[in-house]
Formats: structure tokens, sequence, C-alpha cells
């Protein structure tokens, strides 16, 4: 790939060279940015100093080497192992953390960052590592909206930044509330794959009918959007289908994967929770009051 110079590229410092930290760099690289590399096991670099990268021999000296230092670590504790004797060359300047963690950990690292007089924002990358740089590859930030768009040319050179706000744990939770979007769907179809295929049916023939008409029809994203307001507004009008008609259905569910011999657990949570809901007083309400459920941290009889 052709490497596009600008004079106008920040440069940059990278610490981190998973296959994510790659092709982060590889991006960089591609969009002109100059680039400083900084990897505890520093052949990972090879390639990058190659194509032009320069490689520093330690923290302070990479950090030293660019106003923005990007790390794209396993997690928090990495990032304070790395940078913890390195942040006399990190005061004045800015980090920008890709790590994956918790939201009170992206508030501690915010808090250490700001003892430190380090700019910071905390990110979370929402594509695998070749969609990196690609059109439509969203970038979660959060942090200070001031230190999002000092960099916010450069962030765009990896992919759509998308800067949700100056609380600075909103990027880690929107990406943990995304990933569970992903797992629940995940499930849901492996759990009904499952429960069909205890009567040989083949996972290619009920995908036909389940991807390719039932959730893209019946689970269409559109549709769920438009319900919005009304958990916005803790309004559930129960006119086309009440709670207690969807237990009856989560109760067949149940005793169904349990004929069937297939697994129950995922079955039997989703019957207690409209069960909760029922018992909280929306029974006559649609399912969209069991959000009322998920809202609170109150264990499930």
């Amino acid at each position: 790939m052709a490497t596009h110079h600008s004079n106008n590229a920040q440069p940059v410092t990278l610490v981190g060279l998973g296959p994510m930290g790659l092709a982060l760099a590889h991006t960089l690289i591609n969009k002109g940015h100059p680039l400083t590399v900084w990897n505890r096991s520093p052949e990972k670099a090879d390639e990058l100093v190659a194509r032009g990268a320069r490689r520093a021999a330690t923290v302070a000296e990479a950090v030293e080497a660019s106003p923005l230092t990007i790390v794209c670590l396993a997690d928090y504790p990495a990032m304070y192992k790395v940078f913890t004797p390195a942040v006399a060359a990190l005061a004045g300047r800015t980090l920008i953390n890709l790590n994956s963690g918790t939201p009170s950990e992206a508030k501690a690292a915010a808090a250490w960052s700001g003892e430190h007089d380090i700019a910071y924002l905390d990110g979370a990358i929402m594509v695998p590592p070749p969609m990196v740089g690609e059109p439509g590859a969203v970038f979660l930030y959060s942090g200070a909206t001031e230190v999002f768009d000092r960099h916010r040319s450069t962030l765009t050179s990896l992919g759509d930044p998308r800067h949700l706000g100056d609380a600075v744990e909103l990027a880690v939770l929107y990406n943990t509330a995304l990933l569970h979007m992903m797992y629940a769907t995940m499930n849901g179809w492996l759990q009904a794959t499952a429960m069909v295929g205890s009567a040989q049916v083949s996972a290619q023939q009920f995908a036909d009918l389940a991807l390719g008409w039932f959730m893209p029809t019946v689970l269409d994203p559109e549709s769920l959007a438009e319900h919005a307001p009304d958990l916005d507004a803790g309004h559930y009008p129960g006119t086309l289908g009440t709670m207690l008609m969807n237990l009856n259905g989560l109760e067949h569910i149940t005793r169904t994967s349990e004929e069937q011999s297939v697994a129950t657990e995922m079955p039997r949570a989703m019957q207690r929770i409209a069960e909760q809901a029922i018992a909280e007083g929306h029974g006559a309400d649609n399912y969209l009051s069991t959000f009322e459920v998920f809202k609170k941290a109150t264990p499930l009889p």
C-alpha cells in the first residue's frame, strides 16, 4: 500500500504492538504520520521500522518523540506498569488509552493522569484489526472535549472517531454494553440452533430462516430504535402483547429445552426476568417493561 505523506500529519507515539497495535501503526504510517513505537519485544517493530517508523529504546524516549502517545496494551495494570517509569516524560503531553476494562478503571486512569499533568482520553476500538483505517471503523473516545478536539484529525486517520462526552468512563462503558449485546445475540442464535439441532436440523438449514428472515425482519434494528423513547419515558403499553403473554412463551422455551435435552440456563434466566417484571406490577405492560428489572442490581429469585 502506498504511503500518503502529509505535511500536517501529527507525530504519534504508539506503545503496544500486538495484532491491534500493529494495525494502528501501519494505518498511521499509511496516513503519513511520523511514528515512534515501543514494544516490550523490540523485534515486533522490525517491519514498521522498515516502513519508516522510529523504534525507541525506552518508553520515556518514545513518549518524548511526540505530543500524542497512543497505548494499545492488554489492560489498565499493563498501562501503569509500562508508563509509571515514564511519567515525567509524559507530563504536558496527551495519552490516549485504547485498552479495555471497567468504568472504575477508566476513572482511576484519568485521575492518575491528572496527578502527573498528563492530558488523558479513554477509548475503545469497535472493529477487528483488518478494519482499522477503513470506512466504517468506529473508535469510541471519552474525556475532555478540548483534548479530543486537539487530536481529532489524527484520530480520524484511524477510523470514525466518536466522542461520547467529558465523562471519561463512557467509552469503556459503551464498549462493554455493545459487547454484551454481541454475546447475548450470539448466545440466542446458538441456543436456538441447538434446540432445532436436537431434531437433526442442521445449522445451515436453520440459518436460512433464522438469519435470512427472522432476525432482519422481526428483530429489525429500526423497529427497536423506535422504542428507545419509550424506554427513556418508562412507557410500556401492552396493547399488542403483555408481559403475561410473553411469560407464557418463555415458559414454553424452557420446557422445550428440557424436553429436547439442551441447555436450560439461558431460557430459565429469561423466564425469571419476566417473572420479576410481573411481580413488580408490569403484567399488563409489554415486554419492554423488563427494562425496569435490568436497571436494578437486585438479584433475581
